[in-house]
């Protein structure tokens, strides 16, 4: 399903890993775009609960954008790579999966009492 990426689900943990160790995980455009589609996939994926996003080898997470992808670009193109990866970032940033239930209250601190104006 992904070129870039290996996906699986075990006991309720979706584990997304960047697979391009030769190139030490670095981002290129289509790493970036399977990585906003693999977060869509576990956000509709009632077995997941949780995410965790890694990178395979030992050399690095992820070393950045791909520069040689970067360097075959124009400014104007480099300029919007960078603006669609940021996005893609600020997405997962702020995901939520569509499973999640709020969480219960927690009963072990006081509740605030209204104020009665004395």
């Amino acid at each position: 399903m992904y070129e870039n990426l290996l996906y699986q689900t075990a006991n309720s943990i979706t584990t997304i890993t960047i697979n391009r160790p030769s190139v030490r995980n670095a981002l290129n455009s289509a790493t970036m775009r399977e990585l906003k589609s693999a977060f869509e996939r576990a956000r509709t994926d009632a077995a997941s609960r949780v995410i965790i996003l890694t990178g395979s080898g030992d050399k690095a997470f992820v070393a950045g954008a791909d520069i040689n992808e970067l360097a075959k670009l124009s400014a104007v193109e480099g300029a919007d790579y960078s603006l669609a990866g940021q996005a893609i970032f600020d997405f997962i940033e702020t995901f939520t999966p569509a499973t999640s239930t709020p969480a219960p209250p927690n009963h072990d601190e006081p509740e605030s009492q209204p104020q009665t104006g004395k």
